[in-house]
């Protein structure tokens, strides 16, 4: 005859397989998000630049280059990474490539004015003025790109960065309605440090692209602009 005790260590027996494979399934289901919350936005941002991103020799036409803010010297001077993209962008113009070029940056205070240092880099290095149009609010890369579409009605542009960037800035500017290409600088390598910190943040800056993108994040927005349009018609 089976005692009470018996039939309770029978019953807890059957219970705990069950109860186990409860708790590895729980494991794995958090495993399977996490991955999906860190890896996911990184496979979306290299599948939709795949094939987008081109040299400046290769870069197909497009109407205008959205160059992305990175930072100013102590001196108020574009940082060399930004300088260097600014080279990219000139390049491109002088190829013809480009018919305008869109400066994109912070303008936090007024002593840090991203946007206006550009378009005098630009103008010094032998722009012309009216080819350059300031964009005071692209505090981010997803403000620039969707400030470039809704703010200033591009349609079509190739946006520049460092290489790194590059893919995840043309994902952005393709997810909010932009038929964009990339261009990437290497020439700031030389800053080894500062390079390799850039790559090793875009994981998590492309988390936070991807966040932007499915919440469709209004940035700061105002009143359509008329600039770049100009800008295009300008001889």
């Amino acid at each position: 005859m089976t005692t009470t005790d018996e039939q309770t260590e029978v019953k807890g027996a059957r219970r705990t397989p069950f109860t186990r494979r409860r708790i590895i399934g729980g494991i794995l289901a958090v495993a399977l998000l996490v991955a999906a919350v860190l890896l996911g936005p990184t496979l979306w941002v290299r599948s939709a630049s795949s094939g987008e991103i081109y040299s400046v020799a290769k870069a197909p036409a497009r109407p205008t280059a959205l160059v992305l803010g990175a930072g100013l010297s102590r001196d108020g001077t574009p940082s060399p990474f930004l300088a260097a993209r600014l080279d990219v962008a000139q390049q491109l113009l002088e190829r013809g490539a480009v018919r305008a070029i869109l400066v994109s940056g912070d303008n936090r205070t007024h002593d840090y004015d991203e946007p206006t240092a550009m378009r005098d880099y630009l103008v010094e290095h032998g722009v012309p003025s009216e080819k350059v149009v300031l964009d005071y609010a692209g505090q981010d890369t997803y403000d620039s790109c969707t400030r470039a579409h809704r703010i200033f009605g591009a349609e079509a542009l190739t946006v520049v960065s460092q290489s790194y960037h590059v893919p995840r800035a043309v994902a952005i500017c393709r997810a909010v309605g932009l038929d964009a290409i990339g261009v990437g600088d290497d020439t700031a390598k030389r800053f080894t440090a500062v390079w390799e910190a850039g790559e090793s943040r875009e994981w998590l800056a492309n988390i936070k692209a991807a966040w932007d993108v499915t919440t469709s994040r209004d940035p700061i927005l105002g009143q359509r602009e008329t600039t770049l349009d100009d800008a295009l018609r300008a001889r």
